[in-house]
């Protein structure tokens, strides 16, 4: 049980940390941090995978690994995406 309130608490404070840092980031900047912000969401879903892999931490913390793996991969995808549109507007057109 202490690993689980552990594994929920740390799960609470990174989810915090991250909408504390997303909300201070003006919109203006949103679109070229993109970049940035898909190396940070890999690394969250590496941790993300390998916390719903866990045998030993339980259920709720293999339930909270794989919505912590779908919404990084949500995360990743569209970063990758709005990082290729911004590109393109940069491209010249022949």
């Amino acid at each position: 049980m202490e690993i689980l309130i552990m594994q929920v608490s740390l799960f609470v404070l990174a989810l915090m940390l991250g909408v504390e840092l997303i909300t201070k980031v003006p919109p203006t900047l949103h679109t070229p941090l993109m970049s940035g912000t898909n190396a940070i969401s890999g690394i969250a879903l590496v941790g993300a995978i390998l916390a719903a892999g866990n045998a030993d931490g339980g259920e709720i913390a293999r339930w909270l690994g794989f919505v912590a793996v779908v919404l990084a991969s949500i995360n990743v995808v569209g970063g990758y995406m709005v990082t290729n549109r911004m590109l393109a507007m940069f491209k010249r057109k022949d």
